[in-house]
């Protein structure tokens, strides 16, 4: 089927449409904070990259980020159409990610990364953050903020195609 607008318009019409979160991740977020008698977190922040949660006690920032958006190396795989476009879009979020990862940690900020796939397993994801919570809180706030993303599977710039 083709498209009824000029590409100019498309792109005008396109540009105007706002992002709205990705609400079905941070509520089962959300969902694994509450069942496990998670605390302190909070929403909305104003922080660079805007983290889905904060904990602003422990200066700890949680992002949930989506497979494909975020190029999850276990599950993203380039479109078969518009690859260049993907491959281009997807690296840039990945290279945006590992910038404000570096900007948030050094203004002491730890910052802990899970992809929308793995809050499947509840267990593991309260697990994780249980212990970096628990090690923030029993640590002066004179602790130097981690060096590295706390992502066992961290963010890779290889993109997979099909």
């Amino acid at each position: 089927m083709t498209d009824t607008f000029s590409q100019e318009e498309r792109s005008r019409i396109m540009s105007r449409i706002r992002s709205r979160g990705n609400l079905a991740t941070e509520l089962r977020f959300i969902e694994i904070a509450r069942k496990h008698k998670i605390a302190g977190w909070r929403r909305g922040s104003k922080l660079p990259g805007k983290p889905d949660f904060v904990f602003p006690r422990e200066k700890i920032v949680v992002f949930v980020d989506g497979d494909f958006w975020h190029g999850n190396p276990e599950k993203f795989r380039i479109p078969k159409s518009n690859t260049k476009y993907w491959t281009k879009k997807i690296l840039s979020n990945i290279r945006r990610d590992r910038k404000i990862t570096r900007l948030l940690r050094s203004r002491g900020w730890s910052v802990l990364r899970f992809w929308q796939s793995s809050l499947k397993d509840d267990e593991a994801v309260a697990s994780r953050l249980k212990r970096v919570l628990s090690k923030k809180r029993s640590h002066t706030k004179l602790v130097a903020p981690e060096s590295q993303v706390d992502r066992a599977d961290g963010p890779s710039t290889e993109l997979q195609t099909n």
